[in-house]
């Protein structure tokens, strides 16, 4: 299936009445941004996450928008019925859950009849040296919190996300490919704030000396080749 190659919110959403909104493994809400910019109209977002440390930094983000507010929980423990909301999105979070079909089928009751489902995650196959020091770096990620006893299975080529997606049976299913192709793989701030990540990342992997060197490994390439986020492949369809 062909999929439009966008930087811009509205194309990618422009086309859809959010309703009330459920954004999943939120985080500190950074999606809830691109649904925001994107979306027709909504009338509430919730966010909800497992982590009581992202709803501090969400709380923050969102502390003057009254009409978005944060669930701690699990999306497949919590008490929502079927048919709860109108548009539900999950963004680079999919690897954290053993099961992506079991989940993404568990977003697809939640939506009521004729309701949106926004799925976003970046893919493994990945046409730029940056784009694919990022991908590294996430599966060196994903090892050391596999080793910590943490679910984060390994990310999926492009391919494999299409079949995951044209595999739900939604309708009018949309597909994205969304890149911001300015970026600079060598922004200070970029590397800095990923420095910080790899060292924080080396000292959880305290005890693995393989997982330790190889952070010290790719920290020393990406400041070679540099880093960018990489292309994200963004599903939008209907029950």
């Amino acid at each position: 299936m062909p999929a439009r190659t966008t930087r811009d919110p509205a194309v990618v959403l422009g086309h859809v009445s959010g309703g009330r909104v459920l954004d999943v493994a939120t985080g500190d809400g950074q999606f809830i941004g691109f649904l925001r910019e994107g979306l027709k109209n909504h009338a509430e977002i919730i966010g909800i996450d497992l982590e009581p440390a992202e709803q501090v930094l969400f709380d923050e983000r969102f502390r003057d928008h009254p009409g978005i507010t944060f669930e701690l929980g699990d999306v497949l423990d919590h008490g929502w019925p079927d048919a709860s909301f109108d548009t539900v999105s999950i963004a680079h979070a999919l690897c954290r859950f053993h099961d992506r079909g079991l989940v993404l089928a568990r977003l697809v009751k939640l939506l009521r009849p004729g309701g949106t489902l926004v799925v976003a995650d970046e893919y493994t196959d990945q046409d730029t040296d940056a784009a694919e020091m990022f991908v590294e770096l996430h599966a060196w990620w994903a090892a050391v919190d596999r080793a910590s006893g943490q679910t984060h299975v390994p990310s999926l080529r492009r391919h494999q996300l299409v079949a995951l997606f044209t595999g739900l049976g939604l309708t009018d299913l949309r597909l994205f490919d969304v890149d911001d192709p300015d970026a600079d793989p060598m922004d200070p701030a970029m590397m800095e704030s990923i420095d910080g990540v790899i060292d924080r990342t080396i000292e959880r992997a305290t005890g693995r000396p393989e997982l330790q060197q190889e952070g010290r490994i790719l920290r020393e390439r990406m400041h070679r080749v540099g880093v960018r986020m990489p292309v994200s492949l963004v599903a939008v369809g209907r029950t």
